[in-house]
């Protein structure tokens, strides 16, 4: 047992130590830091002074104020990311500020923007309020975030960190493009030095960088929801009923361009029985004989089984025709007869799939 807790004891060290590495700062030697300008070359008197080239020539003349070895901060500078569709950043800047164009032509793109800044922030605990009465200013309340050490019962708050941001949206005059913008309002910064409510620059630009992803993200969240809601109401819509012709023949009426739909007829077609033996493209029939595929004990077991229209084998004709945008489907059998209404009814759940393409969606 005590060897356990010798082997915890190392494990419990080396982690804290792995964490007190700071990722911030370079490793390794500085020595260059303190490394001095070299004096001008002195040249006697009466020679002449040699040629100097000051292509490479490094000035001590530099800001002696800012970072120097150990405490310049080496991380990657931090990017806008644009993952949402048809998001985008102006090149060359380095604001956190991100450009949205309208995809969604039945949202405002605003109000969907808005929407996603709003379930972000409610995601993370935080409430958002609008500071103007237009709502193109709101602020957040404050993000708290701690630093602890130890274990269980022997927990301590090392620092502790809290940031409140404002977010700006500005439109295009056309309404289909909005921007959105992120700043740090508010710091406060507690730890072992004190108390701090300023924050470095680079990490003030990382912080709002990356609230202004958080956002991102969730924007393009909703777009693939949106997409997937999209999708299913596609699956699920009927694009085909029964109808009447323009002869008041019973026929299937279909939700697709009649130029659309006879270029698909041929896949309908070869999945479900028909061969085609003749066509009259200008008045658009199809000639076919039908055979009702018989489906195979290996069919069933692997799923690749093929819905079968209850439709006696025989001669049958499709005729096509445009009814103002939608297209009529009339199936005459070998006699010129176009088949009832009852006989639509009973072979409508295959019709229906099939005329629809709903296999490939």
């Amino acid at each position: 047992m005590n060897r356990r807790i010798f082997y915890f004891s190392l494990l419990s060290l080396a982690v804290t130590g792995c964490s007190s590495v700071s990722n911030k700062s370079a490793m390794g030697n500085f020595e260059y830091a303190k490394v001095k300008e070299a004096k001008t070359l002195g040249i006697p008197a009466g020679l002449n002074k040699p040629e100097v080239n000051t292509k490479f020539f490094v000035s001590d003349a530099i800001n002696h104020k800012g970072p120097v070895g150990q405490d310049v901060d080496v991380r990657a500078p931090s990017l806008v990311l644009p993952v949402a569709s048809s998001s985008r950043v102006v090149p060359g800047t380095m604001n956190s500020k991100i450009w949205f164009d309208q995809i969604l032509e039945d949202s405002d793109l605003k109000e969907f923007l808005l929407a996603a800044l709003r379930e972000q922030l409610t995601n993370d605990g935080v409430e958002l309020t609008a500071i103007d009465a237009d709502e193109k200013v709101f602020e957040s309340a404050w993000y708290h975030e701690e630093e602890v050490s130890g274990y269980w019962l022997f927990k301590t708050v090392d620092s502790s960190e809290s940031m409140r941001f404002s977010y700006e949206f500005e439109s295009k005059p056309h309404g289909r493009s909005v921007a959105l913008s992120v700043k740090l309002i508010d710091y406060m910064r507690t730890d072992k030095k004190g108390a701090s409510k300023t924050m470095d620059i680079i990490d003030k630009q990382r912080a709002e960088m990356a609230m202004l992803n958080e956002v991102v993200a969730q924007v393009d969240f909703k777009y693939r929801l949106q997409q997937r809601e999209n999708r299913l109401m596609r699956a699920n819509q009927k694009f085909v009923t029964i109808g009447e012709n323009a002869q008041a023949e019973p026929a299937y009426i279909a939700e697709i361009d009649i130029e659309m739909l006879w270029s698909n007829m041929p896949l309908f077609f070869v999945d479900y029985g028909f061969e085609i033996t003749d066509l009259n493209e200008s008045k658009k029939i199809y000639f076919v004989d039908f055979v009702k595929p018989e489906n195979s004990l290996w069919s069933v077991i692997w799923g690749d089984d093929v819905p079968v229209i209850e439709l006696d084998q025989a001669k049958y004709q499709f005729v096509l025709s445009d009814e103002k945008g939608k297209t009529s489907v009339t199936i005459y059998d070998v006699d010129g007869n176009a088949l009832p209404s009852e006989v639509l009814e009973r072979i409508f759940p295959v019709m229906e799939r099939g005329l629809s393409f709903r296999d490939a969606l």
